[in-house]
C-alpha cells in the first residue's frame, strides 16, 4: 500500500483519478482493457505513467492511432516530436545506418557522431563548441552538473522550484517539483533554490510591474553563500509555458559573471525549433556556459541527448563526465542528424513562428469568449491556457476539458492542475491546427 495517498496535479492529469477511470471504462473495448490490466500486473505503477490511459498500435506525422483504430491529434507528445512521427527522413536515416555500423563501443568513435557533434557546434550560440552526447536529457543534466563542479571546483547550485530537469536523483536535487521530490529522503546537497521568474504570481510582490527583485534574489543568494558553482535553469518553464520577464535573464548572467559562477540553460523539451528558433536562448540574447538538448533530436524515433559547452570548460580529460555505454550511438546520431536537417531544409522555424502567431490570435479569441480562460500565452508552437474560475485554479474545469477533448480525438498535457500545454509538431498543417483548436473551443464551450 503506498504511503502517498493524495495524488499531486503539479505535473499533468492524475492517472489514478475517477474521471480518468470513468472515461477507460466508457471509451476503451475490451481487449485494450485487458492489455491495460496486464501492464498494470508486469509494471512497477508511477504517477502519471502506470496505470496508463490508453493503447497505442501505430504513430504517423502528428496523429496517434489507439489499438482501437481511433487516430488522435498529438499536442503532448513528451516534447520530441518536433519533426512529427514516422518522419520518413528520419526512419530512411536510421535504416541505412542499420545496414551498417549499428553500434559503437566506448573507445571507438563513428563518422555519424562525429558530423552531429560538428553540426550542433556549428548551430549553438556565442563559444558553445564541445560536446558530449548520451542516452537521454537525465543523464545529459548529470554530465553537466558534474562539469560545472570540476570546472568551478565549487559544488553548490541555484535553480528554480517548480522547475523539471529529469527524474534521476541527481536531476530531481536540482529541480523543484513536488510530485519526483517528496518521500524520497536526502537529495544532493548544496542545491539551492530560487522562485522562479513568474510575473503573474510574483513572490516578490512586483503590482504587475517586474522590477526583477526575483533576479536579484539570486544575487543575494550568491553573495551569501559565496562559492555558488552554476545557476541551473529552463529558460523558459515549458510545462506552464511562463516566458521570462524582460531582461531577466541578462540580470542573471551578469550576477554569474560578477560572482564566477556559470549559467546552464535546460532546453531539453524547447530546443530545435520548438519556440520559432533553434534555440529559445538565442531571442533571449544571452548564451549560457553549457546547453543541455534532447527529447526531440532524436526526432520521436531514438532516444538522443546532448551537452554543449564552451570550449574553454574542456577540463576533465581525467575524469569521466559520462562514460555512457550508449553515448555516441551512431543510430541516434543519424536520427538527430536527419531532424536538424528537416526543420533546416524544410524551413520549419518560420514555419512555427507563423503558425505560433496565429494559434494565439484564435486562442487570444477564445479568451474573448470564455470566462474559464484566464490568460493564454505562447513562443512559437509553445502555446498554454490558462484556466480559473472565480480567481482559483480551476483544476476540475481543466479535467473534464482533458478528456473531452480526448473523446474528440485531441490530446494534449495539464501542467499545474490547471494549463493546457499545447505542443504540437512543427509540421503540423494550418487546417490540421484549425481543426485541433475548433475541437478545443467546442469541449470549453461544453464544460
Amino acid at each position: 500500500m503506498s504511503k502517498f495517498t493524495t495524488p499531486s496535479r503539479v505535473e499533468g492529469d492524475i492517472n489514478l483519478s475517477p474521471r480518468r477511470r470513468a472515461w477507460v471504462a466508457h471509451h476503451l473495448d475490451a481487449p485494450t482493457r485487458s492489455l491495460l490490466d496486464a501492464d498494470a500486473k508486469v509494471f512497477l505503477h508511477q504517477s502519471l505513467s502506470t496505470p496508463c490511459l490508453n493503447a497505442l498500435r501505430g504513430c504517423e506525422v502528428i496523429y496517434l492511432e489507439d489499438a482501437q483504430g481511433r487516430r488522435i491529434m498529438d499536442f503532448h507528445g513528451n516534447s520530441v516530436h518536433q519533426v512529427g512521427y514516422a518522419n520518413p527522413r528520419v526512419m530512411d536515416a536510421v535504416g541505412r545506418q542499420l545496414e551498417g555500423l549499428s553500434f559503437c563501443p566506448r573507445r571507438y568513435t563513428n563518422e555519424p557522431a562525429v558530423r552531429l557533434a560538428r553540426k550542433l557546434v556549428e548551430l549553438s550560440p556565442g563559444d558553445l563548441g564541445k560536446v558530449l552526447l548520451a542516452p537521454g536529457g537525465s543523464l545529459a543534466m548529470g554530465m553537466a552538473l558534474k562539469l560545472v563542479r570540476y570546472a568551478t571546483g565549487r559544488f553548490k547550485t541555484i535553480s528554480m522550484w517548480d522547475a523539471f530537469h529529469g527524474a534521476s536523483l541527481d536531476a530531481i536535487s536540482l529541480g523543484g517539483e513536488a510530485l519526483f521530490r517528496k518521500g524520497v529522503g536526502p537529495l544532493l546537497p548544496g542545491t539551492e533554490h530560487v522562485p522562479p521568474p513568474e510575473p503573474r504570481a510574483c513572490v516578490f510582490d512586483c503590482g504587475g510591474r517586474c522590477t526583477h527583485k526575483c533576479a536579484d534574489y539570486i544575487g543575494y543568494v550568491m553573495e551569501r553563500e559565496g562559492d555558488i558553482a552554476a545557476v541551473i535553469a529552463e529558460p523558459m518553464r515549458c510545462t506552464t509555458v511562463t516566458p521570462p520577464p524582460k531582461d531577466y535573464w541578462q540580470r542573471v548572467r551578469e550576477l554569474c559573471d560578477h560572482h564566477g559562477a556559470l549559467l546552464v540553460f535546460d532546453e531539453i523539451p524547447i530546443g530545435l525549433g520548438r519556440t520559432g528558433s533553434m534555440f529559445y536562448c538565442e531571442q533571449l540574447g544571452v548564451t549560457p556556459d553549457i546547453l543541455v538538448i534532447g527529447k526531440g533530436l532524436g526526432g520521436a524515433v531514438m532516444p538522443i541527448a546532448a551537452m554543449i559547452a564552451r570550449r574553454d570548460l574542456d577540463v576533465c580529460g581525467e575524469v569521466a563526465l559520462g562514460h555512457y555505454t550508449h553515448e555516441k550511438n551512431p543510430l541516434g546520431a543519424a536520427a538527430a542528424l536527419a531532424t536538424i536537417a528537416c526543420i533546416e531544409e524544410e524551413g520549419l522555424l518560420a514555419r512555427t513562428r507563423e503558425l505560433g502567431r496565429y494559434a494565439l490570435e484564435r486562442l487570444g479569441e477564445l479568451k474573448q469568449r470564455f470566462e474559464l480562460i484566464a490568460d493564454v500565452r505562447g513562443v512559437g508552437l509553445q502555446l498554454g491556457v490558462e484556466l480559473r474560475r472565480d480567481g482559483e485554479k480551476a483544476v476540475k474545469e481543466a479535467e473534464r476539458i482533458l478528456y473531452g477533448c480526448l473523446v474528440r480525438g485531441l490530446s494534449f498535457k495539464v501542467s499545474d492542475g490547471h494549463v493546457l500545454t499545447l505542443s504540437p509538431p512543427l509540421v503540423i498543417t494550418r487546417a490540421q491546427l484549425d481543426e485541433a483548436l475548433g475541437i478545443l473551443e467546442a469541449v470549453i464551450a461544453a464544460v
